[in-house]
Formats: structure tokens, sequence, C-alpha cells
């Protein structure tokens, strides 16, 4: 019996100090130490540990706020079918979002002389073909028979289709050249996503997405439906840098918040709050008003089976879901950069009233001492008059 109760104890005490979290620890070591004063006899070999509240939770309280940390974004986590690239003849295709906007006329000039790759298409979203805003190229060089494709969209994102590493990493440092307001680099490559791909067994079939599988049939008008699957990446990726900005927006004010917690002075001036708040609407102008993240683009209007596709694709990617959370952030942000304005704007009226005071108050000084010498000077004039009679009483004796 003690022998059992000692690997009793031992297989307890560890799942208490691996699976739980710190207040169940203490409750089911609480449960198990009486539990066991009634199972067996008292032995004086074998002492089972006493745990205490303050040793697990250290002096800090739990119900401080101050001592919790705030919670970060979590990392998006690839999805298992994701992993599992280049298996059972999957190809793999990458999207990176690594600037604000893409010189795609420049671009396309660099990629002639460059004679790597040779433009196939220039895409318009809008169909009307003012203002091309996206460029397709393929390799020109083979190295087996699935060719390699690339989509440059000009918001500042690249697709790329069977790709390697090793050419990717060219890629995108060849497009540092052509991009506008480039992102950061860690940034990038934390927010990229990585699919796989594949074709349809049967001619009958079409293009689908099945089981996080991006499934092409291979029509002379295979390009459209890589295209689609690559507006739908871009958007994604596009939105990953956006959800950055946004946490080192919240991360850059978490001070301020602490300030209003503890009543002290906002440190922080009306004219960085001013920048701050313009950050903040500049976000949410790219996201609702210079994206396509709330409708469909104008492109899929004349074409269901891609219209579908790409909702399909969205749907996977959780673009809607991540789009209304991003809304959501951004409305607590807006509120709180209003209340921080509008204290500092009470703040600084509070002090213009004050110097008003002062000013009047050194106004009223000024004119006392200015009252102080008429009146002086009145005394001495009634003086004069007297004494010039005394004087000329005394001239004419």
């Amino acid at each position: 019996m003690n022998t059992v109760k000692f690997l009793l104890t031992k297989c307890v005490i560890s799942g208490i100090s691996t699976g739980l979290h710190q207040p169940a620890r203490i409750a089911v070591a609480g449960q198990f130490v009486r539990f066991s004063s009634t199972l067996a006899p008292k032995v004086s070999s074998l002492k089972i540990p006493t745990i205490r509240a303050g040793s697990i939770l250290g002096s800090k309280s739990i119900g401080n706020i101050s001592t919790l940390q705030m919670k970060k974004r979590p990392v998006r986590k690839k999805r298992p079918e994701e992993a599992e690239v280049s298996e059972d003849g999957h190809f793999t295709v990458t999207a990176y979002a690594t600037a604000e906007e893409y010189d795609l006329e420049k671009l396309l000039s660099g990629l002639v002389q460059q004679e790597l790759y040779e433009p196939k298409k220039f895409i318009c979203t809008d169909d009307n073909g003012v203002e091309p805003d996206v460029l397709y190229v393929s390799a020109k060089y083979q190295v087996d028979k699935e060719p390699r494709d690339i989509f440059f969209f000009r918001e500042g994102t690249v697709i790329l289709w069977n790709i390697g590493e090793l050419e990717c990493s060219n890629v995108l440092s060849f497009l540092k050249q052509y991009e506008q307001d480039s992102y950061d680099e860690n940034v990038v490559t934390g927010e990229s996503e990585q699919m796989v791909y594949n074709y349809v067994s049967t001619e009958q079939a079409s293009a689908h997405l099945k089981r996080g599988l991006f499934l092409l049939t291979r029509d002379e008008d295979s390009y459209l439906e890589k295209y689609t699957f690559s507006n739908a990446m871009s958007l994604s990726v596009k939105l990953g840098i956006w959800e950055a900005s946004l946490d080192k927006y919240i991360e850059s004010i978490a001070f301020v918040t602490d300030n209003l917690k503890r009543g002290t002075k906002i440190k922080i001036s009306r004219a960085d709050m001013l920048r701050k708040t313009g950050e903040l609407f500049a976000l949410r102008h790219l996201i609702n008003l210079s994206s396509d993240l709330l409708d469909t683009p104008d492109f899929y209007w004349d074409r269901e089976h891609l219209e579908n596709l790409y909702a399909q694709t969205c749907g996977y990617f959780s673009i809607s879901r991540r789009t209304k959370v991003m809304n959501e952030k951004l409305n607590h942000c807006v509120e709180l950069a209003d209340l921080i304005t509008s204290n500092l704007n009470d703040a600084h009226h509070i002090r213009l009233e004050w110097m008003i005071i002062i000013l009047i108050m050194v106004e009223v000084v000024f004119e006392f001492i200015h009252y102080f010498e008429r009146y002086m000077a009145a005394q001495e004039t009634e003086a004069l008059p007297a004494v010039s009679a005394i004087e000329v009483i005394q001239s004419v004796e």
C-alpha cells in the first residue's frame, strides 16, 4: 500500500506541475493531500509535500491587473495540408506582401532586361483596360514540365507558383528597386502564406479548393484560375501585414492607457497624438476603402465560376472574419484616441485659461501702478499754486 501511495503521489504531483494552470494545481494538490490521508495509515517514511499558494503564485496577486501581460496576437499556424509540401506530386505556391505598392511599368522593363522571365499578360481587375494592376510572367528556362509562374500585384504583393526557396529569395531581392514604402523583412516573412496545388484528374472537372489543396485544370485559360487563387492569397498576406501594423500601433499607445488607469499625467504631446490618430485613420482607409476586403472585385462579375472559386478561397483564409475583427479593433483604438485627444485638449484649454488669468492680473497691477502715478502727480499739481502765492507775497514785500 505504501508503494502504491508513493507512486500515486509522484504521478499526481507530476501532473500538477505540468498539465494544469497555477490555481488548478493548488486545488488538485489540496484534494489529493486530503484523499491520501484517508487512503492508508500514516507512514513516517513517506511525506507528501505541502504545496502553498504563495510558493507557486509568488508575491503578486492574481487580481492585480498590472501584473498581467498584454495578450499578443497569436501567429496564424499553417494548416496541416500546407505543411506537406512537394508530397505526392504536389507543387508549392507562396505569397508575400513586401511593400505598399509596386511600379509595375518599371518592373516590366526590368524583367525584360533581365531575360529570365517572359511577360505573359497585364491583367486589369476592373476590365476597362485603363490601368492594369497585375503583371503575370513565366520563367523562360524550365527545370521540369511544370511551369514557374509569378503574379505581381500593384498593391505590393507577389505570388510565386512552383518557385524554389532560392529563386524566391532572388525575386524578392530583385523587387526591392521597384517597391514604394517597403515593409520590414521579418514582418514580410512572418506574414507570408504557402499552399500546395495540383491538377484535377479528369478533363470534365473544374478548378476548386479541396482540404487546403488548390486543384487546377489544364485548359488554355488555366492562368485565370491561378490568378483567382493568387488574388485571394494576395488579400490574405496584405491583411496580415495590416494586422501586424495594428498590433504595433496598439503596443505603441499601451503606456497611455496605463497613465489613464493610474490617473497620472498623459505622457504624450498633442502633436504626437495627432500623428497617432493619422496613422489610425490611414490604416482604416487602406482596409475599408483602398482594398477589396469588403467586396468582390469587378473582374469576377461576368465570370461566375471564378467568382465562386475566389469566394471559396477567401473563406478558407478567413478574410471576412479577420477584416471584421480588424475593424472592431480599429473602432476601439479610435475611441481611445478620441478620449486621449479630448483629455489633452482640456489640459491645453486649462493652460490657456490660466495664461489669460495671469495676463489679466498683470494688466490690473500695471493699471494700479498707473493710477498711483496719476494720483501722485495730481497731489503735486495741487501743492504748486500755494507755493507760488507765498513766493509772490514775499517778493512784493
